[in-house]
């Protein structure tokens, strides 16, 4: 290396290590003061353990007795998840003034809430399970689908994430549904309410905003979007009702969007593929998109013969 060069890198490092200093929310350098990522990516994983013990073993312990290594497991997810609870109760305005002693004490009240609802999570994937099998032809086996599917996947860590949601906790259920979005394609919001027997098929580029309410028996299907009517002025709308609500035994086609917090779609009604939707649907209804016009041009087709190995046979050929 050149002496030229090194002072160009000198110079370099000095430049952005200056930039630094600027007070911007991207220069703040405080990684023991906020979640870590990895650390909540790696709950998600225990916790599924937790939730599907018979398909998210641990293969790295022996042990005879299941329920001693469950013990454990949970044991250490409550541990961990405690921490990362302290750490985003920070982020809170209600916690501005709390003693660090205060935040802990709150940190494990909102960990052990959340673990007692465990057992009604679990009883609500199962829903979500019997949906997809009973919702899906393809579907041979249960296992399969909790094992591939990525829609009971994401429909799971939301539902965990909703209840840390629900017990006020900033920043880390975000961070799961972003995980697993980043995973599958799908997009849920924590805020968002999910009935039971929620299914979603096949998945990619749904997205659920976080008011959106679902009801019962509810289907959707890839490119869904229930999202809200209008972003501008976004104070205005802040935890303001913004996305649909969709009741009981409804089945939602691809491509379809509904918008906005007033629009209700009505139990049992049936949306096709690309509706796009702004007011309330009466239940029972079916919507779809009439007349849709297909265009097909002729003009740059041409006929080619083929080669004398494949004789005098015609093929068609678009250019």
């Amino acid at each position: 290396m050149t002496n030229a060069m090194e002072h160009e890198i000198f110079d370099i490092v000095g430049d952005i290590l200056k930039d630094y200093q600027n007070g911007r929310t991207i220069d703040k350098i405080d990684i023991f003061n906020q979640p870590d990522k990895e650390v909540i990516i790696d709950i998600i994983q225990k916790l599924l353990k937790i939730l599907f013990p018979g398909y998210y073993r641990d293969k790295f312990y022996k042990s005879y007795n299941a329920n001693s290594h469950l013990s454990i497991l949970i044991e250490d997810v409550i541990y961990h998840l405690n921490k990362q609870i302290a750490i985003a109760l920070k982020f809170s305005s209600a916690y501005e003034h709390k003693t660090e002693e205060g935040i802990q004490e709150d940190a494990g009240k909102i960990s052990l809430a959340f673990f007692r609802k465990i057992p009604q999570i679990r009883a609500y994937v199962e829903t979500d399970l019997q949906a997809a099998f009973e919702g899906d032809p393809a579907a041979q086996y249960r296992e399969e689908i909790i094992l591939s599917y990525p829609g009971l996947y994401a429909i799971t860590v939301n539902r965990l994430a909703h209840e840390l949601f629900l017990l006020g906790v900033p920043l880390i259920p975000r961070i799961m549904t972003e995980h697993a979005h980043s995973r599958t394609g799908i997009d849920i919001h924590p805020g968002a309410t999910l009935g039971k027997y929620f299914c979603i098929d096949h998945g990619t580029g749904i997205v659920i905003g976080e008011t959106t309410e679902i009801g019962d028996y509810v289907k959707v299907y890839q490119g869904v979007t229930l999202g809200a009517l209008s972003t501008r002025d976004v104070e205005r709308l802040r935890n303001k009702k913004r996305h649909p609500t969709i009741e009981d035994h409804v089945t939602i086609y691809s491509g379809a969007s509904i918008l906005g917090g007033e629009t209700v779609i009505g139990a049992g009604a049936v949306i096709g593929g690309n509706a796009f939707i702004t007011t309330s649907i009466a239940a029972g209804s079916r919507v779809s998109i009439k007349n849709q016009e297909l265009n097909i041009n002729m003009q740059e087709c041409k006929l080619l013969q083929k080669t004398d190995l494949e004789q005098d046979e015609m093929w068609f050929y678009t250019i």
